[in-house]
């Protein structure tokens, strides 16, 4: 998540919105947040009904938890690139900038 706070210029560039969401609840976001020092975008929580969400996107773990997954979304709403890697992973926002730049 610091790496795309790092890179909100570059987002901003291509008129694109970042979030954040997860199983998690609000108050676990928030203390999460802070304890990375902050973010300026918004964390969404997709805690009750718990995971629908995540569920609906194919990405909830048996377990409860949501995969690492980016999507990708324009502004009809189709989605136009998903990456769904391992949770240690920290994906290549350079890639990501190159799916925006062809929408």
């Amino acid at each position: 998540m610091p790496a795309y706070e790092e890179d909100l210029a570059e987002f901003s560039r291509y008129d694109t919105q970042v979030l954040g969401i997860s199983t998690d609840n609000v108050p676990s976001l928030e203390n999460w947040a802070k304890s990375m020092g902050g973010l300026s975008y918004p964390l969404l929580s997709d805690f009750w009904p718990h995971g629908q969400v995540a569920l609906k996107y194919g990405i909830l773990r048996e377990e409860g938890i949501c995969e690492r997954a980016l999507f990708v979304i324009d502004k009809q709403g189709i989605i136009r690139y998903i990456d769904i890697h391992p949770i240690g992973d920290q994906p290549d926002n350079a890639e990501i900038f190159k799916v925006l730049k062809k929408l």
